[in-house]
């Protein structure tokens, strides 16, 4: 079945970076987009950023250029650049794929950003 595992969040300070990875199987991940959502306390669920099966990103407003998506096929794994992080940055981290018309979520890694 489909997993999804991710890893990385933790408490820094504000400018500070981070790397979120997402550990991926149970199905073809070269195949698949896949995107990274965050949520923040009190507040809906949002899409922080996307990545096509050929490695075509979008993000956010509020995180271009300051985040960075990127994938590695070999390893199964999505990662997650974060740089110049900023307290509205932090919530819990989610890692997404789609497949079969079903939506699969990991379970979430919490990033902490304190000034």
């Amino acid at each position: 079945q489909v997993q999804l595992v991710e890893s990385g969040g933790g408490l820094v300070q504000a400018g500070e970076s981070l790397r979120l990875s997402c550990a991926a199987s149970g199905f073809i991940f070269n195949m698949l987009n896949m995107a990274w959502y965050r949520q923040a306390p009190g507040k809906e669920r949002e899409l922080v950023a996307t990545i096509s099966s050929t490695g075509s990103t979008n993000y956010d407003h509020s995180v271009k250029g300051r985040f960075s998506v990127s994938r590695d096929n070999a390893k199964t794994t999505m990662y997650l650049q974060m740089n110049s992080l900023q307290a509205e940055d932090t919530a819990i981290y989610y890692c997404y794929v789609l497949q079969s018309g079903v939506h699969y979520w990991g379970k979430g890694t919490p990033v902490t950003v304190s000034t």
